[in-house]
């Protein structure tokens, strides 16, 4: 049950990331997506890899230079989660039906990662576990957000909607989780 529970968390988590609001630290500050873009499933399913790909990305960086063992471990958990929701969004978009289609929203998403990993590789030490810390908080803040006002209104597919509005539970465990390790790395 725990593996169940874990795959779907981990499910929802990605279909959470894949709106992951666009906040000032990623580059610029975000557009307001929810008030004037509605995105198509197609579009979802290309913001989850999107997102999916984008946190994987900053967490296999921190497995290699974060020095605190708890911000190593917050890393092991995001790609592990994330890890394990590539299989399971292939799975449901394949059951859907549905092809990914890139909107302004999942490719805005690539390049604004691009800068954050270039931010995160040229930290080190404490500055580097802060910083990561920090951009994992407004990531899934943004997340959050993008869950509620694009991502759900959005999806047409009720299974999809479904699955949006059962990850929004693991998306804020993952922010309260990064928000305790924000006071330990201070």
């Amino acid at each position: 049950m725990r593996n169940s529970l874990a795959r779907t968390s981990a499910v929802v988590l990605v279909l959470a990331s894949a709106a992951c609001a666009r906040s000032p630290r990623m580059a610029e500050a975000p557009r307001a997506v929810g008030r004037t873009e509605r995105v198509s499933d197609a579009n979802i399913a290309a913001i989850v890899v999107a997102a999916n790909n984008a946190d994987i990305s900053y967490a296999n960086i921190a497995l290699n230079k974060a020095v605190s063992p708890e911000v190593k471990a917050f890393a092991q958990r995001m790609l592990a989660d994330h890890g394990g929701v590539n299989k399971a969004a292939v799975d449901l978009v394949t059951k859907l039906g549905v092809t990914p289609v890139e909107s302004s929203i999942s490719l805005d998403m690539r390049d604004k990662s691009e800068v954050i990993r270039d931010r995160l590789r040229e930290k080190d030490g404490a500055a580097f576990d802060r910083e990561y810390i920090d951009n994992e908080i407004e990531y899934h803040e943004g997340l959050l957000k993008t869950i509620d006002e694009t991502l759900i209104p959005s999806a047409s597919n009720g299974e999809l909607r479904e699955l949006l509005r059962n990850t929004r539970p693991a998306v804020a465990a993952h922010l309260e989780h990064a928000k305790r390790l924000h006071r330990t790395v201070r």
